[in-house]
């Protein structure tokens, strides 16, 4: 078997790598922003390469990797592990189910954490098709991962990077929660359908429009930029609409800095129907415990808006006005979450924490999302119509 070195040269999608002792650790946020701005929340999102996949050519048919992953449990709820997704020529191939890795288990009641330690997982991917081909591998989107070694019976070669770079930035929807893998998470379902090389700022919870994530992303080089805001804003309960609309207008301005014509998407939140009509604080529905699976509710009054408090219905009419004031940028389009997932699908294919969407409303979203944004008339190639 042939030893292939880790290096930046194969690794998309990602920030920064850290050498640690194990290996190599990707970064989805510098490391400025993380020491300066990351909060606990956000400093375990980044660590979970959500979109980051290794990409090369070869003619190789087996491909072994050595990976040594890290999880968030929660006593009492069942959580899908990690998984490595193989992508063949732009075809989803196989998916490698992670078995070992360190865990941090975590007691809601009381908040104790235990540390549990565990080995490495040895990833074997055989029986790859014949001759030359693309490979991807996505890794693990719920996990941080070090990267030990890889292995294959024929050279791997880094491709050079000629796909248009998407960059997105959204709240645990983005991040890929509740899909059962990596490639199957809803940007990554876009990411293939367009053909364009993702570079993915979803993180669990922490999509505020911070100042800190504004300038992350004007200092990444992108072809096309879509941010999704709403959710994290409503569910926690942190802020009104005086200062909503303020917010987003500067973390635009931020962008547009490093972006001045680069083609920008302004997203409103799916249909979510525990913050419809009703504000934050989101918490977890406590008749959920010991059922193994939680469940979200809503805690503020239904119908409130009074004094500026946020629903998801405010929030798309706030976005929408917000972009339509902005005349001056012709390269800004706006996308009613709702033609993503709306009422009807969440009728069909519900919410199965009433939060985050499933496997299949992932790869829903993901094929609409294609379409409407990178297809033929999509709003990546002009202003938007709405």
């Amino acid at each position: 078997m042939i030893a292939t070195p880790i290096s930046a040269e194969f690794i998309h999608g990602t920030t920064e790598l850290e050498h640690t002792a194990r290996g190599i650790k990707p970064h989805r946020l510098p490391q400025a922003t993380r020491e300066r701005h990351a909060d606990q929340q956000l400093s375990l999102m980044e660590t979970q390469p959500s979109g980051v996949r290794l990409e090369f050519t070869t003619e190789a048919r087996s491909i072994t990797l050595d990976i040594h992953s890290t999880r968030v449990t929660y006593r009492g709820l069942q959580r899908a592990r990690g998984a490595v997704d193989v992508v063949v020529d732009g075809a989803d191939w196989d998916s490698r189910v992670l078995a070992q890795g360190d865990q941090f288990e975590f007691d809601m009641e009381t908040g104790h954490t235990a540390l549990v330690e565990g080995a490495a997982d040895l990833v074997q991917i055989d029986g790859l098709p014949h001759g030359e081909k693309f490979v991807e591998l996505w890794l693990p989107h719920n996990e941080a991962i070090e990267l030990t070694s890889m292995h294959s019976d024929q050279p791997l070669s880094p491709r050079e990077q000629t796909r248009p770079v998407w960059v997105h930035h959204g709240s645990s929807i983005s991040h890929g929660s509740n899909s059962i893998s990596p490639s199957r998470i809803w940007p990554a379902v876009a990411a293939k359908r367009a053909n364009v090389s993702l570079h993915n700022f979803g993180f669990g919870g922490s999509a505020f429009a911070d100042p800190f994530m504004a300038r992350v992303i004007r200092d990444t080089s992108a072809d096309f930029i879509s941010v999704k805001l709403g959710i994290n804003i409503v569910n926690a309960d942190a802020m009104r609409l005086r200062a909503f609309v303020p917010a987003v207008h500067g973390f635009l301005d931020t962008i547009r800095e490093g972006h001045p014509t680069t083609p920008i998407l302004l997203i409103s939140p799916i249909f979510c129907g525990i913050h419809e009509e009703t504000p934050g604080p989101g918490a977890i529905d406590p008749e959920s415990f010991g059922t193994g699976t939680a469940r979200f509710t809503a805690t503020g009054r239904p119908g409130d808006t009074e004094q500026g408090r946020l629903t998801l219905q405010v929030i798309r009419t706030a976005l929408k006005s917000l972009v339509d004031a902005r005349t001056d940028d012709p390269n800004l389009s706006y996308l009613d979450g709702l033609r993503l997932y709306g009422q009807k699908d969440a009728e069909r294919l519900p919410l199965s924490d009433s939060l985050h969407p499933d496997t299949a409303s992932h790869e829903l979203i993901g094929e609409r999302f294609a379409v409407a944004a990178f297809g033929r008339h999509g709003l990546f190639s002009g202003p938007s119509p709405n």
